[in-house]
């Protein structure tokens, strides 16, 4: 079975926790303290989160690689198309902008908000990852359009990827998002699925689902 590590509340442990959900997959969570404990280290020797373990010796962590390992391994799936389906360059492009663009970028801002001194909090750097988000967030918002996800009428990993790291922006950091965007975040938040994950990635639920 699909074993997630994750931070209690950590957001990219979610995201492999909803997939599994929307996928019907049976999965466990592990909380991780902080900080992460020798065995943990162990067994992922970055000591970060998220870190998946499933069957035939599979440890990785990332988690768009996470997210694309269960899709191929458990799908086919409608949340990453098929080899012949055009949609499936726009899925795997928004996947890893998610992460590569918009949730490094996000990561930086985290690091100054909590850790930086208070004369550094608004440096030259901070501000030009400020302007590399919101020059983001406007891309994701253009290529929504008038649609319901990213990639069409369905939901996909493009939309777990780009919504997580939205929703760290959001609320981790308090920031406003393009109104496009906030109608998006809404409407995903409101998928059972989801709220579901959300309540494993808290600790509120330490069964396996489903």
């Amino acid at each position: 079975m699909i074993k997630v590590y994750n931070f209690a509340r950590g957001a990219r442990g979610l995201r492999v926790m909803w997939q599994c959900e929307e996928m019907g997959l049976p999965y466990q969570v592990e909380m991780v303290s902080f900080p992460p404990s020798e065995a943990y280290r162990a067994l992922n020797p970055l000591g970060n989160v998220p870190f998946l373990e499933d069957e035939g010796g599979v440890a990785i962590h990332e988690s768009v690689a996470m997210m694309l390992y269960v899709a191929q391994k458990y799908g086919p799936t409608p949340l990453l198309p098929g080899k012949d389906d055009p949609a499936l360059a726009r899925v795997l492009q928004m996947a890893v902008f998610g992460e590569a663009t918009l949730g490094a970028a996000v990561n930086a801002l985290l690091t100054a908000h909590f850790g930086a001194p208070e004369a550094d909090k608004r440096n030259w750097s901070v501000r030009a990852q400020e302007a590399s988000v919101e020059k983001a967030l406007r891309f994701a918002a253009d290529m929504l359009g008038d649609r319901p996800f990213l990639a069409g009428e369905g939901l996909t990993l493009a939309d777990i990827s780009v919504s997580t790291a939205v929703g760290i922006y959001r609320g981790a950091l308090g920031k406003t998002l393009p109104d496009e965007l906030v109608a998006y975040q809404d409407r995903l938040a409101a998928r059972p699925e989801y709220q579901r994950a959300r309540s494993r990635c808290r600790g509120e639920d330490g069964s396996p689902h489903p």
